[in-house]
């Protein structure tokens, strides 16, 4: 992977490095060693009863709950913070003896145009908002548009901003052209954290999934993540465990830690029990944590209380019971 850069052990922000190209000249990934690793977590990895109500919980404060709809309303998104506030019934905490956890989701995540809304209704939680930005979900406005919604958006309070990488630059494998892109998304960030979407479902190949994972770290993402959730194929474990594994490399090589968010078609507490298990083997408990592990969903958590309800009650409830707003 060429020369090391001196190794930090740092929980601090990345800064980015300069741009090396030699860090993903040599990338290349064993599809069929891929597939196989998730196949084998996933038969021996499986926790039940209060281990699995535990992580659960654990998954909840993960959760970017996300609304991005077209349709979208000021009082759709209020109701949302209110699920953020308290992503679960407080008889179900109380049978739990979590009523006194302060538990919320990770964040809130909307458009550009609804973040003085959330800002306003998340007051005083600490609940962070973030923004979908960079033309989302294409990415295909011109630059300075695209430059001036993340300062828009942050200047409207949003603390987070997940950007939409060009992907005709990792189709054609101009890894000098989305550094400079990236960098420049980081640079109008200012103090938000910047979450990269890879759009892993259009890009090719495993390779090219990786490449571009590490450019954007190269370029100063916090967060890298792998779909807006709009594409025909989104999260998957086997692209997962690819920039996991770069994440860590990443890390080998500078030693900062960087975040990683799966989204798109992570709707039951099922699925997000594996992506928790696949990120605990791979990067360790460190991980575990909102600062460096986040879902990207709007269905998810209305699954995870169901199956909270079961594990005190002994029954499912209709889904009905469990409303996102």
């Amino acid at each position: 992977m060429g020369a090391q850069i001196h190794h930090l052990e740092t929980n601090q922000r990345n800064p980015g490095t300069a741009f090396h190209p030699e860090w993903v000249e040599g990338i290349r990934i064993n599809r069929s060693a891929v597939e196989r690793r998730i196949a084998t977590l996933a038969m021996r990895r499986t926790v039940k009863k209060q281990w699995q109500a535990a992580w659960l919980l654990k998954a909840i404060s993960l959760i970017d709950l996300t609304t991005l709809s077209g349709d979208d309303t000021p009082g759709r998104v209020r109701r949302l913070c209110a699920k953020a506030r308290q992503p679960v019934r407080a008889d179900i905490l109380d049978a739990l003896g979590m009523e006194k956890a302060h538990l919320t989701t990770g964040a809130v995540c909307v458009y550009h145009e609804m973040v003085p809304v959330a800002v306003e209704a998340l007051a005083g939680s600490g609940i962070p908002v973030a923004a979908v930005s960079t033309g989302f979900p294409a990415g295909l406005s011109p630059l300075e548009t695209r430059l001036a919604e993340i300062r828009a958006s942050v200047a409207a309070g949003a603390r987070e901003i997940d950007i939409v990488i060009s992907r005709r630059f990792v189709l054609c494998a101009d890894w000098q052209a989305l550094y400079e892109e990236v960098a420049a998304y980081r640079e109008a960030c200012g103090e938000a954290h910047l979450k990269t979407i890879l759009a892993t479902g259009q890009l090719g190949s495993m390779t090219k999934v990786a490449k571009a994972s590490m450019i954007c770290m190269m370029a100063g993402a916090d967060f890298i993540k792998t779909s807006t959730g709009m594409e025909a194929v989104n999260a998957t474990q086997p692209v997962s465990l690819i920039m996991l594994r770069m994440i860590r490399q990443y890390q080998h090589l500078t030693g900062y830690k960087i975040g990683f968010k799966p989204a798109g078609g992570i709707s039951n507490a099922k699925t997000a029990l594996q992506y928790l298990a696949l990120v605990k083997e791979e990067m360790g408990n460190d991980w575990l944590n909102p600062d460096l592990l986040r879902f990207g969903a709007s269905s998810l958590l209305g699954d995870i209380e169901r199956q909270l309800e079961h594990f005190v009650t002994g029954h499912y409830s209709a889904a009905n019971r469990h409303p996102m707003g």
